[in-house]
């Protein structure tokens, strides 16, 4: 008899760049978090919320976030200068 397939949860990659210049890539967050009005908006809680965690676990202090991409996305060259 044939399995059942189960429910296959799709991310979406962003890249991360934090205040002191530091890059973080493929950060993953819930493909079903996303879109509606607030298209990415809700990605950078969710990236905030999982770098509070990790701060947490290894004692050190969350990075604060500057900006954030998805992953693969085509940006100016002027643009990614100014980051």
């Amino acid at each position: 008899m044939a399995r059942k397939p189960t429910k296959r949860t799709e991310f979406v990659l962003f890249d991360v760049i934090y205040e002191d210049g530091s890059q973080r890539s493929n950060r993953r967050v819930p493909g079903d978090a996303l879109g509606g009005l607030d298209g990415d908006e809700p990605a950078r809680a969710i990236i905030e919320q999982q770098d509070r965690e990790i701060a947490e676990k290894s004692g050190q202090i969350p990075l604060q976030i500057k900006s954030i991409q998805r992953a693969g996305a085509k940006v100016p060259e002027k643009e990614w200068k100014r980051r």
